[in-house]
Formats: structure tokens, C-alpha cells, sequence
């Protein structure tokens, strides 16, 4: 399909507006060697620091498919599948590996609440970061950690999550988005210009800040927080590395 006829179509990310809605009914809108765009979708697409989700999509015809990557390029995430995809306009169920999303949810929360800590206590930026299901990094503006710093983040993080803060998602116009500067918590503005509807994730009373990534309800279902490693990445660069726990 051509970038003239891709422009025709885009794809509903549910999982903006809902990160628990595990399963869609769709229709392939486009088609490459080993890769579908549906009109609806529930797979979270690579992007902000958070892996795509994976999962499987199933045609009437009994075939079924595994989603081992997906991306989002314009306005269309792209489901690559093993095997021959179905044809445009085919319709398809697509369920997304519940325990890995949510793995990545809990994680993703986490990373927020630490966020949050941090940028409360001590007013620091974060400078870049990753995650996988229950383990992340995430580096900040410090220079050096302060005394004791691993244990007292600890605390505070656990103390946020035994609060089971609720969490809530609203959209908010660019340029009002972007005139409040707490909403952005990297060093770098990371949204695209492209993006005319920022998406906001509210850990009620602890973190606001713009983020395009999947979330649990409420800081109750991350898990216990431990930080497994502080290292520096150079002048005014300190990476931390956590890991979560079921309880």
C-alpha cells in the first residue's frame, strides 16, 4: 500500500483510553510481506521507553497468527505476524499476552512513582530510561546521588504504592500541555509536533505529567519496588535500576 492510500487510514489505540481491555474486533486495513494495520487495535506499539505488546490475531477462517512486534509509523500500528497475513479488509480477533501487559503496566507505574519521589524531594529531571516486564532503568539529573539515596527512595516509592494512589488518564490540547511545565519530567521534550493531543497520566496527589504508555488503576497494584542498582553514566547523568515483586 502507498503512503497516499496509508493517509486514507489510521488506527484507534484503545489502549490510550483503556490499558485493561485485553481483546479487539478489527479489519486489516493494509498489508506488507509480514505485517497487518488494523483500523482498531489493543497492542501497545514500542515507544517512550515501554517494549509492544505481543499476543495473537485469529481470522473466521480458523487461522491464527502470533504478534511478535508492534509499531506505529503515521497515523497506523503495524502488527507483524508469523506466516502469510490476512488480506485487507479481513476481519480479525486480536488478544494481547495479558500477563506480559500487565507485568509492563506494573512496571511502567513504577517508573512514574519513582518519577514523582524524586522530582518531590529532590527537584531532578529525567534524563532517559527503559523497561521490561518487572525490571527498568531510569536516569537522573544528579550529580552526585545524595547520602543514602537507594534506601530513602526505596521507602518513599513503597509508602506511594501502599497509598493505592488512583490513577487517571485525561487529554489536554498541545499548547496548553505544554504551558505547564511540570507535565514534561525529561530534560528533552520527547512529543512529537505531530502530536496536537497530549495525553496525561494523573497518580493523584503524587505525579501529573504527559506519557503515551500503559498504566495499572491504582500505585495498590505495582508489587513491592527494590532498587537493585545505582551507577553513574557520567557528570550529572546517575542511572537506577529497580526491579518489582509480586508482594
Amino acid at each position: 500500500m502507498s503512503d497516499e492510500e496509508n493517509a486514507e487510514h489510521s488506527t484507534d489505540q484503545i489502549y490510550l483510553r483503556d490499558a485493561y481491555q485485553q481483546t479487539v474486533e478489527a479489519t486489516v486495513v493494509a498489508v506488507r510481506d509480514d505485517a497487518v494495520a488494523l483500523d482498531h487495535t489493543v497492542f501497545y506499539a514500542t515507544g517512550g521507553g515501554q517494549p509492544h505488546d505481543t499476543g495473537t490475531l485469529a481470522d473466521q477462517g480458523g487461522n491464527t497468527w502470533q504478534v511478535h512486534n508492534v509499531r506505529k509509523e503515521g497515523d497506523l500500528i503495524w502488527h507483524w505476524v508469523d506466516g502469510q497475513p490476512s488480506p485487507e479488509g479481513t476481519a480479525v480477533s486480536g488478544t494481547v499476552d495479558w500477563e506480559r501487559r500487565l507485568q509492563l503496566m506494573r512496571t511502567h507505574t513504577a517508573l512514574h512513582i519513582l518519577c514523582g519521589v524524586i522530582w518531590n524531594e529532590w527537584g531532578v529531571l529525567v534524563t532517559g530510561g527503559n523497561m521490561e516486564p518487572l525490571a527498568a532503568r531510569m536516569d537522573f539529573e544528579f550529580s552526585p546521588l545524595p547520602e543514602g539515596f537507594a534506601a530513602r527512595v526505596t521507602e518513599l516509592v513503597n509508602a506511594e504504592i501502599a497509598a493505592d494512589r488512583p490513577i487517571e488518564v485525561s487529554f489536554l490540547e498541545r499548547a496548553v500541555a505544554l504551558a505547564d511545565p511540570e507535565l514534561i519530567r525529561t530534560k528533552v521534550n520527547l512529543i512529537p509536533e505531530w502530536v496536537t493531543d497530549i495525553r496525561v497520566v494523573d497518580i493523584v496527589g503524587l505525579d501529573r505529567q504527559a506519557d503515551g504508555g500503559t498504566h495499572v488503576a491504582s500505585t495498590g497494584a505495582v508489587g513491592r519496588f527494590e532498587i537493585t542498582k545505582t551507577e553513574s553514566k557520567g557528570k550529572g547523568n546517575k542511572r537506577v535500576r529497580m526491579v518489582l515483586h509480586d508482594a
